[in-house]
């Protein structure tokens, strides 16, 4: 009877074990550190209308000037936290008046539940740097495209991204940031 307990108790130990496993790889996701996923999209183009008369009839009023193609009017280089992450970002006003959050040459760990991540936090460079941009206000644009190349992330019509002076891959499952830039006006 001793012995059937016993084998009981060892084969529940396995079972244990074996669940556990199995739940912290489906928490963890640690074969993302070693599949690297590659982005390389163009910057998007918007066709520019000019704004103008609407009728064949002449008019003395000039259209309204409409920028001829993208241009940046902030970026920043990221730096690196919980995992190396280099690459640079920009936001860049379309031709049709519409910004996009252009993210280039990015390279940091794959990982669960990336995010791009608007913040008000500063961007503070080391450890320091880790967990500050859930603190206060931040947008969660979208889940990171891939850990390395160039992408983009539209921003929401009328949406002030002023206020939010930093980008920060971040980590939704650990709440912790792979990597940070600062945001400066150009």
């Amino acid at each position: 009877m001793e012995r059937v307990t016993r084998r009981r108790r060892r084969a529940a130990v396995v079972v244990a074990g074996l669940v556990a496993a199995v739940a912290g790889s489906v928490w963890f996701e640690p074969w993302a550190l070693w599949v690297d996923e590659t982005v390389n999209e163009a910057l998007p183009s918007a066709s520019a209308t000019p704004r103008g008369p609407t009728t064949d009839e002449p008019s003395s009023a000039s259209p309204v000037p409409v920028p001829s193609g993208p241009v940046t009017v902030a970026r920043g280089t990221f730096v690196s936290h919980e995992h190396a992450t280099t690459g640079v970002v920009r936001i860049v006003r379309l031709a049709d008046g519409t910004h996009t959050l252009r993210i280039e040459g990015l390279d940091t760990s794959n990982g669960p539940d990336l995010h791009v991540r608007l913040s008000d936090a500063p961007v503070k460079e080391g450890k320091a740097g880790w967990d500050v941009f859930d603190d206060g206000r931040h947008v969660d644009l979208a889940e990171l495209k891939g850990n390395k190349g160039d992408q983009n992330y539209p921003l929401p019509a009328g949406f002030d991204w002023s206020a939010y002076p930093s980008v920060s891959i971040w980590c939704d499952r650990f709440d912790v940031s792979f990597g940070a830039a600062a945001l400066t006006r150009t």
